[in-house]
């Protein structure tokens, strides 16, 4: 996560979950090995997927896809790898379960 403070975090948190398609991405990556089992680049569940195959899952142009992915990054829950020039997102369970944890005790 980078440098924003808690409620800051939160709420870019609360704002990356505003979106279906952004909780696709989520749902996807939540068992890559069946959602990308064609990735043949490297096992999604190791590695993480590859911009490309969510691109093409959702059907969107890769700068819109890439937005996507960048606003999830920025609110902790995904984590990137580069490979070459690939990328490659894999979901940051901890952030994820920690955002839950503060909903549930704040709500």
């Amino acid at each position: 996560m980078d440098s924003l403070n808690l409620p800051d975090m939160r709420e870019e948190q609360a704002k990356a979950l505003a979106s279906a398609v952004r909780m696709q991405i989520l749902h996807w990556l939540k068992t890559p090995g069946s959602n990308f089992a064609e990735q043949t680049s490297g096992d999604p569940v190791e590695i993480g997927v590859c911009v490309t195959l969510i691109t093409a899952r959702l059907g969107m142009s890769q700068p819109t896809v890439s937005r996507h992915l960048e606003l999830l990054k920025r609110a902790g829950f995904l984590r990137v790898q580069r490979i070459g020039k690939w990328s490659y997102y894999q979901r940051d369970e901890k952030a994820l379960k920690e955002y839950w944890r503060w909903q549930s005790d704040t709500l």
